[in-house]
Parts: structure tokens; C-alpha cells; sequence
């Protein structure tokens, strides 16, 4: 591997977000915060826990960050066009990009990957990867987790606050642990609302670039909703477990001849 792949921004993205979260875990355990004092007491259970809580964040934060997301496969023109056109329904018009082809319907060409990718959320830059088809329910476990571990981290950072004057001797013992309880709390905030949004893009089997761009998109532009939706357990089951399984374009064909029926019935 060359020198510079060391410097690509994958490599350092994921770097500081690794130095970022072992050093907040540090901060908590040199201040004396109540993991500090479990520590103390030789209760080791609690500081174990966070711990293990902490490491399992950051595994499937790389999990979700290296993963492939879901990329289409590109193959030569002349096969890839005839396998492709064979599982679009006629109902559906072709969607193609400029660099891979033909597109199955709800995949997006990312310009950040270079690639098109199935069922495409977003591309996040804190990862430096796209969220897609293979690694979205991830991605929703991991905002799960990680906003566990930060709202632990929150109530530790404030278990170990003391505030007395001077200010400035306060500061200088107390500054770091204080500025780590500010950064927990933006960062919880923000996991917040992020945990809630997909969850409720997933209850209506909806992704973020669909929710944002639906008047954009040729295949949602036909319908009065979402063409997708299929109630609230079998969307949620559909996204975590795979089932049930099927095409996206079968969905949509399946939605376009239902309306066709309900339109002729009036």
C-alpha cells in the first residue's frame, strides 16, 4: 500500500473517530466520575459494561463504514442490459446512469463512492461510506448503540462535575471533564434525532434521499404515496430481516396495478 492511501479521508475519518472515542472513555475514567469510583470500590461490573458498550459501538461503527453498502454490479454493456431489462416489469421505464448502466429502481449513482448503490439512503461523511441496501440496518443498530453509550457517557461526565470558586482553579481541574460533557451532549443530540428520523423512514419503508427528493424521482412522481409502504410490521420486518423477499420493481408494478384496478373500479 502506498504512503499516501495512510492520508485518504476513509483513513482518517475512521482514525479520528477511534481516537475520539477511546480518549472521551479515558477523560471519564481519570476525573473522578462515578466510573471512577466503581473502579475505586473494586465494583467492576458497571465500568466493564461500559466498556464492552464502548467497544461494541466502535466495531459496528467499522463494520458499517468498510462494508459494501450495496454497490450494483457492473457488468459488459450487452449482458448487463439484457439481464437487467429482463427484471424490470414493462410498467416501469428503464432508469440509467451514465456510469453504470442500467439502474434497478430505488439505487442512486453516488459521485462521493463512484458507484451506484441499491437502495440508496445517503452518503455519510462521518463513515465515508454510503448507506444502502446491505448495510442500513447497521447503520440503524449502530445509532441505536452509540446513543446508549453516549447518554451513559452524559450522566458520568455530569456525575463528576464540581462546581466551586475560583473559577480558575475549577477550571484547571475541571475544564476537560466539562468540555467532554458539552461534546457528549451535542453528539447525543445529534444521534437523537438521526435514530428517531430512521426509524421512521424505515416504519414507512422510505429512505432519506427518497423522503428529500420525492418530487424528483420518476418512480415516486407516478404515485399519490409511497409505492413501497407496506404497513408497519412488514416494512419493519422486511428491512431487518429480508423477509418478505422479493424485487423492488415487483413492489412497484404490484402498487401501479393496484391503482390501476382501484381507478377503473370508480
Amino acid at each position: 500500500m502506498a504512503p499516501w492511501a495512510l492520508l485518504s479521508p476513509g483513513v482518517l475519518v475512521r482514525s479520528g473517530h477511534t481516537v475520539l472515542t477511546w480518549g472521551i472513555t479515558l477523560v471519564l475514567f481519570l476525573h473522578d466520575t462515578a466510573l471512577r469510583q466503581w473502579e475505586e470500590q473494586g465494583e467492576l461490573l458497571m465500568p466493564l459494561t461500559f466498556l464492552l458498550l464502548v467497544l461494541g459501538s466502535l466495531l459496528l461503527y467499522l463494520a458499517v463504514s468498510l462494508m459494501d453498502p450495496g454497490y450494483v454490479n457492473v457488468h459488459p454493456q450487452e449482458e448487463a442490459k439484457e439481464e437487467q431489462t429482463a427484471m424490470v416489469p414493462q410498467a416501469i421505464p428503464l432508469r440509467r446512469c451514465g456510469y453504470c448502466l442500467v439502474l434497478p429502481l430505488r439505487a442512486r449513482h453516488c459521485r462521493e463512492c463512484r458507484r451506484c448503490v441499491r437502495r440508496y439512503d445517503h452518503h455519510c461523511p462521518w463513515m465515508e461510506n454510503c448507506v444502502g441496501e446491505r448495510n442500513h440496518p447497521l447503520f440503524v443498530a449502530y445509532l441505536a448503540l452509540q446513543l446508549v453509550v453516549l447518554l451513559w457517557g452524559l450522566h458520568l461526565a455530569w456525575s463528576g462535575l464540581r462546581f466551586f470558586q475560583p473559577w480558575g482553579l475549577w477550571l484547571r481541574s475541571s475544564g476537560l471533564l466539562f468540555f467532554t460533557f458539552l461534546l457528549l451532549s451535542l453528539f447525543s443530540l445529534v444521534a437523537s434525532l438521526l435514530l428517531a428520523s430512521h426509524l421512521y423512514l424505515v416504519a414507512s419503508n422510505t429512505t432519506t434521499w427518497e423522503f428529500i427528493s420525492s418530487h424528483r424521482i420518476t418512480y415516486l412522481r407516478q404515485h399519490q404515496g409511497n409505492p413501497f409502504d407496506r404497513g408497519l410490521t412488514r416494512n419493519l420486518a422486511h428491512f431487518f430481516c429480508g423477509w418478505p423477499s422479493g424485487s423492488w420493481e415487483m413492489l412497484w408494478a404490484e402498487e401501479e396495478g393496484d391503482q390501476g384496478d382501484s381507478n377503473q373500479a370508480v
